[in-house]
């Protein structure tokens, strides 16, 4: 059996953390957030630390740990909102509370080189939200499509941008219904991606417009992808050794939840499910996305994929939708059914190749990288 020691609320490392050289930027960096809390009016359930070591400087803010075990016992950062009554829905100012609540209860610090820095963070944070609530598509494990008056495909590049169409402008027009009036085929993997894309983006154009100029140039020659993607545009948090708590998400986090079952996960784009942490104990849904998941119907969703295969007439592996809806609404009626699935599919996953006793649950979550002009940290690769 797997041990691992989950990260609970350590105030000395986790948190937001601001580092400089110099200490004049440590405190202008200090009064702009101080003020912010206060406008907010978090500030006084803020603490911080100033620290100094070979050089560095450092501030770390931190909520107060009665306050911390009140609001979000053992890091549950998923019930913020109903705590205290917050409408992310509808109130902009309210999702940045949530955003900035959950990552200064963090037991891993967000680190950041300025306030400018952490602000555009958590702006990404919000755009990638927006961008996950509106996001549908059609649903095919296989095929591939986006609209050709902005996208063209070659073997090489992957899907590119037309030269002179804007990213943002087919970013959307490829994810969200909305704007393009249909709904187009990729996989639920690659559709993240383009929200955290589109985030990005969006926030470069106002604060970065150098920046979004190359990420422009860079779609419009090739495509960045997959864990090339990931460690380009992404930082991971968390590890294997020393798993984020399960039930610690901030909103705007990509994260995986893992098919713990054998059989089932054996079938192409069923071996987990990846999704946003929209916040307000909610996941995107890019199928129906007006029913976002709670964690309660992503676990008995991902459970009763064991339930739905069956062998199509070339003898391949298959799932059948209907049959998990149909599962998922029967165990719904039930809640000993409901307690058994959950105490089962809330266990942390196991390692890539073992299939015992782990359930669905990741280890890791990801967020963007800095952004700022001087400070960004993405490493794009323009020919």
């Amino acid at each position: 059996m797997r041990t691992t020691t989950s990260m609970h609320h350590h105030p000395e490392q986790g948190g937001i953390l601001i580092q400089s050289p110099t200490l004049a930027h440590i405190i202008t960096a200090q009064q702009a957030l101080q003020q912010q809390l206060e406008t907010l009016k978090l500030h006084r359930f803020v603490h911080t630390i100033l620290s100094a070591e070979s050089g560095r400087y450092s501030i770390r803010f931190l909520l107060h740990e009665e306050i911390a075990g009140e609001w979000a016992p053992d890091c549950d950062t998923m019930q913020l909102c109903t705590h205290l009554q917050l409408d992310t829905q509808t109130s902009s100012t309210d999702l940045t509370r949530e955003i900035l609540l959950a990552m200064l209860l963090s037991p891993v610090a967000f680190e950041f080189p300025s306030h400018d820095e952490l602000q555009a963070a958590v702006r990404i944070r919000h755009n990638i939200v927006t961008a996950g609530r509106s996001t549908a598509m059609a649903f095919d494990t296989a095929a591939a499509e986006r609209p050709a008056e902005y996208w063209t495909y070659s073997e090489e590049n992957g899907f590119t941008v037309l030269p002179g169409q804007p990213l943002i402008k087919a970013l959307q027009k490829a994810t969200q219904p909305d704007d393009s009036g249909k709904l187009y085929s990729f996989s639920c993997y690659r559709a993240t991606e383009y929200v955290i894309l589109l985030g990005i983006a969006q926030e470069l154009m106002a604060s970065n417009p150098a920046l979004h100029q190359q990420l422009q140039q860079q779609w419009e020659q090739q495509a960045i992808m997959s864990g090339k993607f990931h460690d380009v545009f992404l930082r991971e948090y968390g590890s294997m050794e020393t798993p984020l708590p399960p039930k610690y998400y901030v909103p705007g986090d990509r994260l995986w939840f893992r098919n713990p079952d054998p059989h089932s996960s054996d079938i192409m784009g069923y071996e987990g499910s990846w999704v946003f942490y929209l916040g307000n104990g909610l996941f995107s849904n890019f199928w129906k996305r007006d029913q976002p998941y709670t964690l309660t119907s992503k676990c008995l969703e991902l459970y009763h994929w064991r339930n739905a295969t069956y062998h199509d007439l070339a003898g391949e592996l298959q799932l059948d939708e209907s049959v998990v809806e149909a599962r998922v609404s029967e165990s719904m009626q039930d809640p000993v059914e409901v307690e058994r699935i959950l105490t089962q599919m809330l266990r942390l996953r196991e390692p890539t190749g073992v299939y015992v006793e782990g359930g669905c649950i990741d280890t890791t979550r990801e967020y963007p990288r800095w952004v700022c002009p001087h400070t960004a940290d993405l490493g794009l690769c323009i020919s």
